[in-house]
């Protein structure tokens, strides 16, 4: 009967295999309803709730009281342990045996005080083996606890998966049994599943396709789901299918086990670290059995995590790492954002990362693996190289809302010509399943074609959690050289680089940022979370320095070094890339203000330790500055009797000097003009303020030249309604630009705060709405090139955005935008669909508008989006997004921003030096009477900037100093240092020092040479 001809009809043959291993119709009799065999109830299941997450052996003490599956318990975000007794019948002998373990939240099986294996339905993984073959000498009676988060894989998301978590949401166990697992039925399913699979995605044009479906309709005339005894010939007919080889151009596909696990989403910090326990217990278990399973994990924290948590785990994953099967990759502490870190904190995220993984496993990462973030730098080359890595995989492009990026494999170019081999892999995604429909579009999808043949697929599941299955190996290992799809092999990043390396001759290059056009009100969500990271940033630098003179100064001193790991540990940590774009939940807001409070309190702390080590002790009133240039600026001084003043100060480059006040060249004039409005000059810039705190005018004295556009104002607050399609905290759409609303009611008019002298200034209030409002200072200080704006905030919208804007009398086709250790340039027209795909960017302390001999510079304190198009400059201040945190943004803001009108270059003008004096205030310090002025260390040439000073982590009689080239231009530059230091050494961002490249180093200090934007790494030996 099996040679009959077969009436070629596609659907009804394809319908008829689907329904034979169909999980809802047929059940009764298809094949699928065979894949459990007996079951057993179990004996007894008790149950205890606990609000806190709770260790195993505080857990397995508490009182358990009786559980009957079905009951609800919660509520959102606590714990519900069970303890679970059983005793598997005897004559299920040679049989395997599974607890069958079906519930709504995340569960880990603990037996003998040991993790054995995670369980959610979401993740596929509902069961876990007691035995493969149930022996007499094997235990039958067994007591399992079965620790379960009230929490799903996506957290607890009220409707829908962003959606704010649900506090009362009620959690059960659904199904509770011993099951008899039948493991020939589930070979027999893959078979079928793949075989139905390639049906459906090789399509009625390939003939392979047919092939396929005549072998599935024969497998079903040939299997008897109530015979065992038929499966064999089922199988055979799939196996000789699967067993027709491919030629030797077929495109391999290298099949690498991953589970990315965001370290705070929708979950807090907290949850993460049991998650990461439920993954790799599994992978373990995987590995176990599959010799030839290899599995990426990225993120020293979480390795970090688990060390700490699960220690018995973290041995096996040792074990597993020696053996090339668990694989740490990527080189950071988390997978951070890459866009709103500093320079300096992201080559911490790298030092922290590859020492942790050089010290727990005796080796570096050679790739960066950041498949999940919001864009990414264009200096990220330069760091990555820095730090021992020339390999990049990412995916999130592929997210692209406007344009298609144009390649998959490539070379990925920095600002300073730096590169490294990128690889998007083209499923476009991080988390396969390992099925057909993943392989075809690998190839399909492959936009370089003819230039790489080795594409990856990452399979397991991710975001939240869960990894690999053993049903994914099964299909990947169903399929690794079968004719009409491309080879599968199991690998490694290492060994998809070296093939991809290996034949690289005619990859294209990609120059500059990888910008994602998607996603970018994350620049700007989570205000507070983006202020106080940049004030951590600003606070360790400073703390380094400090701490870094404190050791030359005094031979006592304790750097201290351990502390400020574990700073800088929770700073990089909350630049998670759902945590500093505030793409989180509410309690993981409260966590990371948390942890930065803690940074704030210990950092001040350390700040005072080490100037009290330099001799700051005294009655005196001293100023620290921490930048490598003399500032000249005014400042709040306190006196003792506690009562404030201004004093104008002249401090040293990296040093300090006593409050000596001087006098400006020209005071600050403040007039009250006959129409209400306010007349401002220092002698560099004059300003008029409108009764609404807008700037009628704003003119550089010098040249005579006026800012602000005819017909407009400059400080102009406007409001957008700001609802996107679906990501709420993610997106700002394009058509928000099409509701802009000036800010215009005016509840208190300008009015005089200072009048003048050293500090001119004046205050005013508008509303926003009936339910939120911006009171103002526009502050004016003596030999100060721009005027600040100190903003407060009382905001409580719901879908709205707010900015202000500046239009200027400057007409140019790009402004230029500060990024990590130097600067790009982005257009101002949207010409292309790449050009109006950027109408919201992000900078960090700076952007500039400038024309031949003219610009301006816009300049903040905390925030990262801009629009400068045309020649409206606008800075982006506050969201009102409600999901995934229904209260995000709402409360009290305070932030500054400045406008820097200049003639020359934004360079010449020394643009880049006021946004870093606006963002590193002049630091009080107490000092002993009449001290010295004295600077630690100076830099002959403007553009280079020394960004930081700080101990060597592998010496504490060695300083590791970082520079970089600011202004895009090659130059030679002198370091100079009144420290100590007998001998200079390149090293790079890892501290590893270059025996081969000692630091030219003379009387009148040290000689470097630059390229555009490069960053050059000192040991000082001291």
């Amino acid at each position: 009967m099996y040679h009959q001809p077969v009436l070629k009809n596609r659907r009804t043959l394809l319908e008829r295999a689907e329904k034979f291993i169909s999980d809802v119709y047929f059940t009764d009799c298809n094949l699928r309803g065979r894949l459990y065999g007996d079951s057993c109830p179990l004996e007894t299941i008790s149950a205890f709730l606990s609000p806190k997450r709770i260790t195993f052996t505080e857990a397995s003490t508490q009182n358990f009281a009786p559980y009957k599956v079905g009951e609800n318990f919660g509520q959102t975000w606590w714990t519900c342990w069970f303890k679970v007794t059983l005793t598997v019948p005897e004559h299920w002998r040679g049989k395997e045996v599974h607890l069958l373990w079906e519930c709504d939240g995340e569960a880990m099986v603990w037996r003998d005080g040991q993790p054995v294996q995670g369980l959610t339905k979401e993740g596929e993984k509902t069961s876990y083996i007691l035995s493969d073959c149930l022996k007499d000498e094997e235990p039958h009676s067994v007591t399992l606890y079965v620790e379960m988060a009230c929490n799903g894989l996506f957290g607890a998301g009220q409707g829908s998966m962003i959606a704010a978590p649900d506090s009362n949401r009620k959690f059960s166990v659904q199904r509770a049994e011993l099951v008899i697992f039948k493991r020939d039925v589930r070979e027999l399913l893959t078979d079928f599943e793949m075989l139905i699979d390639i049906v459906k995605e090789l399509g009625e044009g390939e003939q392979r396709g047919y092939q396929a479906l005549f072998t599935v309709n024969e497998m079903v005339n040939l299997c008897d789901p109530a015979d065992p005894s038929s499966f064999s010939n089922a199988h055979s007919l799939a196996q000789r299918f699967f067993s027709q080889r491919n030629g030797d151009s077929q495109h391999t596909v290298h099949a690498m086990g991953h589970c990315h696990i965001d370290s705070a989403w929708l979950w807090p910090y907290e949850e993460t670290i049991r998650k990461c326990g439920r993954s790799w217990v599994t992978v373990i278990n995987l590995m176990e059995k599959n010799p030839e399973f290899v599995f990426t994990c990225s993120q020293a924290q979480q390795f970090q995590w688990v060390k700490s948590w699960y220690p018995g785990l973290y041995s096996k994953i040792q074990f597993y790492v020696k053996k090339g099967q668990f694989i740490p990759v990527g080189g950071t502490w988390v997978e951070m954002d890459g866009n709103l870190p500093s320079g300096e904190s992201m080559v911490r995220q790298f030092l922290e990362g590859q020492r942790f993984f050089h010290q727990e496993f005796g080796r570096c990462c050679t790739e960066f693996w950041l498949p999940d973030t919001f864009g990414y730098s264009a200096q990220l080359p330069q760091i990555m190289q820095g730090c021992g890595i020339s390999n990049f995989l990412t995916q999130k492009l592929s997210w692209n809302l406007v344009n298609a990026f144009p390649h998959n494999t490539f070379f990925w170019e920095g600002l300073d010509g730096s590169k490294v081999l990128t690889h998007f892999p083209p499923g476009n995604s991080y988390e396969m399943k390992g099925k057909i429909e993943d392989l075809v579009k690998t190839v399909k999808n492959n936009k370089d074609k003819g230039r790489a043949n080795h594409s990856a697929a990452l399979f397991g599941f991710g975001d939240g959690g869960g990894g690999p299955t053993q049903l994914m190996l099964d299909r990947l290992r169903l399929v690794q050289d079968t004719d009409g799809l491309p080879k599968v092999q199991m690998s490694s990043p290492d060994q998809l680089f070296s093939k991809l390396l290996a034949d690289s001759a005619l990859l294209c290059t990609w120059s500059g940022e990888l910008f994602l056009e998607l996603h970018n009100g994350t620049y700007t969500t989570q205000a507070q979370i983006k202020r106080e990271n940049r004030r951590c940033e600003t606070l360790l630098h400073d703390v380094e320095i400090a701490s870094s003179l404190a050791l030359c100064q005094k031979k006592t001193f304790q750097y201290p070094q351990e502390k400020l790991q574990q700073l800088w540990r929770l700073l990089l940590l909350n630049q998670f890339h759902d945590v500093i774009p505030g793409s989180c939940i509410g309690m993981v807001v409260e966590d990371a203000l948390r942890y930065y409070e803690d940074i704030c309190s210990d950092g001040a702390l350390l700040l005072r330790e080490a100037w009290e080590a330099l001799g700051s002790k005294g009655s005196s009133v001293g100023v620290f500055n921490s930048l490598p240039w003399e500032r000249h600026e005014v400042i709040q001084i306190t006196d003792g009797a506690d009562k404030s003043g201004l004093a104008l100060v002249r401090v040293p480059s990296i040093g300090m000097s006593p409050v000596k006040d001087t006098q400006p060249v020209t005071p600050v004039s403040v007039t009250v003009q006959s129409d209400g409005t306010v007349l401002m000059e220092n002698g560099t810039l004059h300003t008029v303020i409108n009764k609404d705190g807008t700037l009628a005018s704003l003119c550089l004295i010098s040249p005579n030249r006026e800012t602000v556009s005819d017909g407009c104002v400059g400080n102009q607050f406007v409001i957008f309604d700001d609802v996107p399609l679906y990501w709420d905290a993610w997106d700002v759409m394009d058509y928000h630009l099409q509701t802009r609303k000036p800010v215009v009611e005016v509840l208190q008019p300008v009015h005089v705060v200072t009048s003048g002298g050293l500090r001119g200034s004046v205050s005013f209030t508008l509303r926003i709405s009936d339910k939120s409002t911006v009171t103002q200072e526009i502050v004016m200080d003596a030999m100060c090139p721009y005027i600040r704006f100190n903003t407060k905030v009382q905001w409580a919208e719901s879908h709205k955005f707010l900015k202000v804007e500046f239009p200027v009398r400057v007409r140019s086709l790009n402004a230029t935008y500060e990024i990590q250790f130097g600067h790009l340039q982005r257009p101002t027209h949207w010409n292309t669909s790449w050009d109006w795909a950027r109408f919201e960017v992000w900078g960090h302390k700076w952007a500039d508008l400038s024309e031949h001999n003219f610009g301006v510079a816009l300049l903040n304190d905390c925030k990262y989006g801009y629009s400068i198009h045309k020649n409206t400059m606008t800075l982006s201040l506050l969201r009102a997004p409600k999901a995934p945190d229904a209260t995000a943004d709402m409360g009290t803001h305070q932030f500054t921003y400045a406008i820097m009108p200049h003639t020359g270059s934004f360079q010449d003008a020394s643009v880049i030096q006021c946004a870093y004096n606006l963002n590193f205030p002049l630091r009080l310090m107490q000092c002993s009477a009449d001290p010295v002025p004295w600077s630690a260390f100076s830099v002959s040439t403007k553009s280079v900037i020394l960004e930081t000073i700080k101990q060597a982590e592998d010496g504490n009689r060695a300083l590791v100093v970082r520079l970089y080239e600011s202004y895009g231009s090659s130059v030679s530059a002198t370091l100079r240092t009144t420290l100590p230091v007998r001998k200079a050494w390149h090293c790079d961002l890892l501290e590893r020092q270059d025996r081969t490249q000692p630091a030219d180093m003379t009387s009148d200090g040290i000689t470097l040479n630059f390229k555009p934007f490069q960053i050059v790494t000192l040991l000082l030996i001291l």
